[in-house]
């Protein structure tokens, strides 16, 4: 078994969550192995290493998860992205749509610079909507190099959402 059907295999469905009719792809049986959690890690390290990365900017929560083990390995610094009114100083923020209205997502104003380059990290890319808007929000002050998720289902349009010319990896696909 390779490192991708290792990671796949240990991520297990759970049908009907949230809401009848979803197959939710939970991660958590893959974050508490400890073998799976250091071969995700390692796979994003192998493809992004030579990007000479700044900075993570990982996606409120799960991008947290993946993005603060990968940016000790490359050795670069980590910047949340968070929901609205979490962080304490000034920030920016990046509106996006949702099926039923409108979301946005925010950085400190000061986290980034110009010439700053920055990988994005989630765990899923599904309809695309909250990576795209990352990738403006970063785009805003800084150089996105790459977008990086665990999962990507793919059908939904996700990938096609992000304009940008940058990397994108999905290390499992659905």
């Amino acid at each position: 078994m390779n490192n991708i059907e290792k990671i796949k295999s240990m991520i297990r469905d759970i049908p009907d969550f949230p809401k009848k009719g979803i197959l939710f792809k939970d991660i958590t049986t893959a974050l508490k192995d400890a073998d799976t959690l250091k071969i995700t890690i390692d796979e994003f390290y192998d493809i992004f290493k030579d990007e000479k990365i700044d900075y993570i900017a990982g996606i409120e929560s799960r991008g947290f998860i993946y993005g603060m083990p990968l940016a000790y390995k490359l050795n670069c610094g980590f910047i949340p992205i968070r929901k609205p009114n979490k962080l304490p100083a000034e920030v920016i923020s990046q509106e996006y749509e949702l099926e039923y209205g409108k979301d946005k997502i925010e950085i400190h104003k000061d986290a980034l610079k110009k010439d700053d380059r920055v990988l994005i990290v989630d765990d899923l890319l599904a309809t695309g909507g909250t990576a795209a808007a990352a990738v403006k929000l970063i785009s805003q002050v800084a150089t996105p190099v790459g977008i990086a998720f665990l999962i990507e289902l793919k059908g939904l349009g996700g990938r096609e959402k992000i304009k940008e010319d940058i990397k994108i990896v999905s290390l499992v696909k659905y």
